[in-house]
């Protein structure tokens, strides 16, 4: 056969500028999913990143906004990759992916066999369909598609020589291609015994190219029906022999091996004998202990047969080797370049790079550590290290190349057989043991032990193997693990595989095993199931020490039959409301297992889900709630309720992102979100400045300093790496958010159903543990979904490394720094259930981490029930984290650019909200303590100081149980209050605080009707009623406001008006109003005097003295055992000043003199 002319063939330019749709194929390129690299089998058109989807359009792109800004050709440098096999292109299809956003390189490759990049590993299924392209790792197509000068490539084309001066390298044809980075993946050679006499003769072949196959299909042709050998019992040498067998041209084929059993490499004994007896019946001729020393030629040169070196003799006409490898490094030794003396192989550090500056190797022909290896998953992993480094290391650490993963699982002439990460430790020793940096043998620690190794032999290695062999089923299993059976480090299985996925994994990560050794082989042992993990008596409400089987009863006796009557029958989830997503998966479950069918509607007013609702008014475009109620509501008129109010106002907050406290959406938001900070105990409000990532500098520190210290504010640490300023009066968050923002700050959002906080450790910038730079890319992550809102609030986590120091695990988002870049989880969180989050996407590189988050927030954002933390979402949505992979990585649903777009519309409409108040006077009204006078009243609990600082003493057990609602007035008479212009019209009601005297009123204005009550909730006394959510029952004439505290709701209308709808014990006064024709509201009350009598708020001061310090008993105990200790605000040294005296002597100039601190 004649060889082939070289072909030279520059990429193709596309003829028009529509993206390339590209075909399946199978090179082995990294994905997002939990597969490592070696499974992965996504060519580069199917990746999970519509930027490479569209890869070809998105170069030009690239390179054209690049030409715009530098009004010139972007400059790229050059990489120049000799070798298109199989480690060749899954470096180009890296590199390409990598680079599609930087744009930084442009690749030339130059391949030395005719044919374009082929799946060696499946070469035996070339002798059914006999055609190359079906071995094509990517089509033809594939590779002219790319923009002119971004991927070149050379077929039938040998390099001979590099010019490392020049930096250029020579071919065969006599061209010189010039190079900035030359990467080197020449590959290696089969092995030929050339010891052997008769190793040229004709009817001698190996196993290693296309052509090599062609050769050995046409010369069986020639011999049919005579004897084919293949020498080498390896996977290759199976792997062979199977395809002589598959060419039905000889009457019988053999294997000869020279060890006792076949894959003597991968399988101890057993294993390897059991495959041996498999294959036999198979019809293959195994002969072990064998080994060739002769090739026996006739007169014409052809073989004959074989002389093994025992003296036996075998006809044959045919013989294949396959008994391994050769790196071919010729073309770099030739150029000077450091190569093994032993094995051969161009030697490389760990980041690839050879002797030789810009010259790197990477697959067969690199010696990593003295080793070179034959599998293809270590070259996949070499090309992943080095095009990572090249392009994403100005953003992470570099990566290292480090002791590949060799675990192999094949399917070999029908037999299932899969070797697993150290699979001969106990044969050899560990070659790493979990928390040591190597396995030490026992014979080395010291002389004595030397001593005993020459008399008693050396120690057996620290390993345990459980092995499990069924004869009858061909299935063979050996599991090595530590001494202690906490760890497994590797093993084997031959017949049975389907858990190789799940062990590899155990293997890589050193976890500790949660279950016994013998459960991996013969699985656990199940218990009775109980159907819940939670028994009757489990608390699920701590506000109102409701139990499980609290709302279980009232759901299976009747009296429950919707989640409005488990809050009014239990009051679980009146309180803070945080038990509420647990209580409705235990109301759900009971009404399943009865039989009935549950509503997952958002409250009574829609008979619509929260998502179902999101759906519609993102279609429609509705941006308002009257809007939404018209055309979704039971009752187009409704003023709606306490449940549905803050739904609706996030989903349209997440959709259209405008001001909170505009118009009608004021009257959708919860206290918090009103007034855009959190409200505490005692009436006041904590200020929560942004701090993204909890990176503050000193200046933003002594801001926050000086604003606590000016306004008296309790401040601490939050779990979220921010500092929280407790004890804001409603009054002075004006004058305290145009203090921080003067300072350069903004709305941390702590009172939002947002993003809170992306927590973050140190990572690369300081830690010498840290892999990847956590503070700089939690930074990122924060200032990009600050503001953002949600159903429920939501957290995130960077770690540097997998150490794991800024709990990323138990985030809503978490990610974890790794060589390759990032691991994402999603769905963890803290609170009442807590969850570990899951595995998103592994090894994700920084450029690519965003568009993952941004499609996840975005289906989370659409797809949760209201008030549902990503924890519950995961868990309910079908088919759980395997589902979302799929969404989101693989974009099964096809909405994944949208979901990008709806995430960057949001990001793009960013505004700080303080700051939006600060700079408008009508929403500056809405900040006074009282509509109707400047006067104002203190917090009605009074301070306890501790530890330095003030806070509102303990709230008393009991509620205020006086009945409000009968009480019988001596007199009343119309009092004018306040002008009617000062409230305004609005769907979702307008309400307003009034003092009279030492009393505190609420009047609300509903669908054009006044109505005025006490001001304070008698339950916790709380005067806050005036900032509670109206609700609405119009089918039954009912009319409430729901205290925004504990969501107790007063009737304001009807003969029931102050009754308390959900709690019995405690009521409120109500009072007639009346707007009149002077414009003013006329409210009938008693006298001033009798008013406070009943009403006046220092009546209802929580005083210091009602109330018990619980932690009296222990701090006695803890005083007694803890002498010496100094107080907090001591100081250590002898003459010390202490916290108080030094701020004194600092903020009066002391520091430097006069003038203060000298910056």
């Amino acid at each position: 056969m004649a060889d082939p002319e070289p072909i030279h063939t520059p990429g193709l330019e596309p003829s028009s500028m529509q993206s390339h749709s590209l075909p399946a194929s199978p090179p082995q390129n990294p994905t997002w999913g939990t597969k490592e690299a070696k499974d992965a089998k996504l060519p580069i058109g199917q990746l999970n990143d519509p930027e490479v989807n569209q890869l070809p359009d998105k170069i030009e792109e690239s390179q054209k906004e690049e030409a715009i800004e530098q009004n010139e050709e972007p400059k790229r440098k050059k990489i120049v990759v000799v070798g298109l096999g199989m480690v060749g292109i899954a470096f180009i299809e890296k590199l390409l992916k990598y680079d599609v956003k930087r744009r930084e390189y442009d690749i030339v490759v130059i391949g030395e066999e005719p044919h374009l990049a082929y799946n060696r590993v499946g070469l035996t299924s070339f002798f059914q369909h006999r055609e190359v392209e079906n071995l094509y790792l990517n089509p033809k197509d594939w590779y002219s598609s790319m923009p002119e000068g971004s991927l070149s490539y050379h077929l039938n084309t040998l390099v001979t020589e590099i010019d490392s001066e020049k930096k250029e390298v020579k071919t065969s044809s006599g061209d010189t291609v010039a190079y900035d980075i030359l990467v080197l993946a020449t590959g290696s050679d089969a092995l030929l015994p050339k010891h052997t006499p008769g190793h040229d003769a004709k009817g001698v072949f190996v196993y290693r190219t296309i052509d090599d196959l062609q050769k050995l299909i046409g010369f069986a042709a020639t011999r049919k029906g005579t004897t084919g050998v293949t020498v080498g019992g390896g996977l290759l040498g199976l792997e062979a022999a199977k395809a002589m067998m598959d060419l039905e041209d000889f009457g019988k084929v053999k294997l000869i091996e020279r060890n006792r059993w076949v894959l003597s490499r991968q399988l101890d004994g057993d294993a390897g004998g059991m495959v041996v007896e498999q294959v036999r019946a198979l019809g293959l001729d195994v002969m072990l202990s064998k080994r060739v020393g002769k090739i026996e030629v006739d007169e014409e040169g052809f073989v004959k047969g074989v002389i093994f070196e025992d003296g036996e003799s075998m006809e044959c006409s045919t013989i294949c080797f396959a008994i391994g490898i050769r790196a071919r490094d010729e073309l770099a030794r030739s150029a000077g370049i450091k190569c093994a003396d032993r094995g051969g192989g161009i030697v490389v550090a760990p980041d690839l790079s050879t002797s030789t500056k810009d010259i790197y190797a990477i697959g067969e022909c690199a010696s990593w550590e003295n080793q070179t290896f034959g599998l293809i998953a270590p070259g996949v992993e070499m090309a992943d290290v080095l095009a990572f480094n090249l392009t994403q290391a100005k953003a992470h650490t570099p990566r290292k190349f480090k002791r590949p993963d060799l675990s192999t699982k094949l399917k070999l002439l029908g037999v299932e057989v899969a070797s697993f990460g150290d699979f001969f430790a106990d044969r050899d020793g560990p070659k790493e043991l979990p928390g040591r940096r190597a396995a030490k043998k026992d014979g080395e620690s010291g002389p004595r032990d030397k001593v005993r190794n020459l008399t008693d032999g050396p120690a057996p290695p620290p390993v345990k193997a459980l092995t499990y062999k069924d004869p009858f089923q061909q299935v063979y299993k050996k599991y090595l693990f530590t001494m202690d059976g906490k760890y497994l480090l590797g093993g084997m299985m031959i017949g049975d595989t389907k858990d190789y996925v799940k062990l590899v994994p155990m293997v890589k990560n050193q976890k500790q095993l949660d279950m016994p050794p013998s459960e991996l082989i013969v699985g656990a042992q199940k218990g009775d199931d109980d159907g819940d993990d939670l028994d009757d008596d489990v608390q699920i409400c701590s506000c109102h020490n409701v139990t499980k089987g609290d709302v279980v009863k009232g759901v299976k006796d009747g009296s429950c039959k919707s989640i409005g009557d488990v809050k009014a029958c239990t009051k679980a989830g009146t309180g803070c409301g945080g038990c509420m997503p647990l209580v409705q998966t235990i109301f759900n479950k009971t009404m399943a297992s009865m039989g009935q069918e549950v509503k997952n509607h958002l409250c009574p007013h829609f008979e619509y889900s929260r998502a179902d609702l999101f759906n519609i008014i993102y279609v429609k475009r509705l941006t308002g709630f009257a809007d939404v109620m018209k055309e979704c509501g039971k009752e187009p008129e409704s003023t709606g309720c306490e449940a549905c109010k803050p739904a609706i106002g996030s989903i349209i907050s997440s959709l259209f992102n405008k001001h909170l406290l505009d118009g009608e959406r004021r009257g959708l938001q919860d206290t918090n979100d009103r007034f855009l900070a959190n409200i505490q105990r005692n009436g006041t409000f904590s200020v929560i400045p942004r701090v993204a990532g909890g990176e503050i500098t000193p200046e933003k520190l002594i801001i926050i300093g000086t604003v606590a210290k000016k306004y008296n504010l309790y401040t601490k640490i939050t779990g979220g790496q921010r500092i929280d300023m407790f004890g804001a009066k409603k009054q002075d968050l004006l004058s305290i958010w145009q203090e921080l923002v003067d300072g350069g700050m903004e709305s941390g959002h702590a009172y939002a159903k947002s993003l809170r906080t992306v927590k973050s450790c140190v990572g690369t910038t300081w830690c010498r543990f840290g892999v990847g730079d956590s503070v700089g890319m939690a930074v990122r992550l924060e200032e990009r979904y600050k503001s953002i809102r949600g159903p429920h609030k939501f957290k995130g986590g960077v770690s540097g490394c997998v150490r794991e120091c800024a709990e990323a695990q138990n985030k809503d988002f978490g990610l974890i720094a790794t060589e390759k870049g990032f691991n994402i989880f999603v769905g963890g969180n803290g609170g009442a259930k807590p969850r570990h989050s899951e595995l998103l996407a592994k090894d994700v590189p920084p450029d690519d981490v965003i568009p993952i988050l941004d499609r996840y927030i975005s289906f989370y954002i659409r797809t949760a029930d209201k008030l549902q933390r990503t924890a519950r979402w995961l868990e309910n949505l079908p088919g759980g984290i395997k589902y979302l992979q799929e969404v989101i990585l693989e974009d099964k649903l096809g909405i994944c650019a949208d979901l990008e777009k709806q995430m960057q519309d949001l990001v793009g409409s960013f505004f700080c909200e303080w700051t939006e108040v600060l700079n408008s006077p009508e929403r500056r009204k809405l900040f006074s303590q009282f509509a109707n006078t400047s006067e104002t009243i203190e917090p009605p609990i009074e301070p306890t100081k501790e530890r330095g600082q003030e806070r509102p003493s303990y709230w008393p057990t009991e509620s205020i149980k006086e009945d409000f609602k009968g009480h019988k007035w001596s007199e009343l008479s119309w009092q004018p209050l306040l002008k009617a212009e000062d409230f305004s019209d609005l769907p979702t009601g307008d309400s307003k605080a009034i003092k009279r005297g030492d009393t505190q009123l609420a009047i609300f204005k509903v669908r054009g009707k006044y109505y005025c009550t006490q001001q304070m909730c008698p339950h916790k006394r709380a005067f806050v009623l005036s900032d509670g959510l109206i609700g609405d029952d119009i089918k039954n004439n009912k009319l409430w406001v729901s205290c925004p505290y504990h969501k107790r709701n007063y009737e304001l209308s009807g003969p029931e008006a102050g009754r308390c709808a959900n709690d019995e014990q405690v009521n409120i006064a109500t009072f007639p109003v009346e707007e009149r024709d002077d414009g003013m509201l006329y409210v009938k009350l008693p006298s001033v005097e009798e008013l406070d009598s009943v009403l006046g708020t220092s009546k209802f001061v929580i005083k210091k003295s009602e109330t018990s310090d619980p932690f009296e008993s222990l701090d006695k105990k803890l005083k007694e055992k803890q002498k010496g200790r100094k107080g907090f605000s001591v100081s250590h040294l002898k003459d010390g000043l202490g916290e108080k005296g030094r701020a004194a002597m600092i903020l009066a100039g002391g520091e430097r003199g006069a003038g203060g601190l000298d910056w």
